[in-house]
């Protein structure tokens, strides 16, 4: 499965299948929380929220991926990522893009 953030894949006609996405509502554990609060009165970075919303992000790009594989594309154009809030401690990554199918 090709994963590109263009509208186009040179050398190759496409057809459009439709947007495909994937999300995950990812939280933080007790352990990071509190480290992420001692390290936000020192600064610097807060590690522990990275490699939370590293792993969120591979998770919705795998369904993102998944759901276009069930509907026989080829390739995800446009692929995107949002992320939001949704409580306290935790956030929502959503990965989306256009899938195609090679003509």
């Amino acid at each position: 499965m090709l994963l590109v953030n263009i509208n186009y894949i040179p050398g190759k006609d496409i057809e459009v299948i439709g947007i495909v996405k994937g999300n995950v509502v990812q939280s933080k554990n007790v352990g990071r929380d509190i480290m992420a609060g001692v390290k936000g009165l020192v600064g610097g970075e807060l590690s522990g929220y990275t490699e939370m919303l590293t792993e969120a992000r591979q998770i919705a790009t795998k369904r993102m991926v998944d759901e276009a594989e069930k509907l026989g594309a080829d390739a995800i154009l446009q692929i995107q990522f949002s992320s939001s809030a949704i409580m306290q401690g935790a956030a929502e990554i959503i990965a989306y893009g256009t899938a195609v199918k090679y003509k």
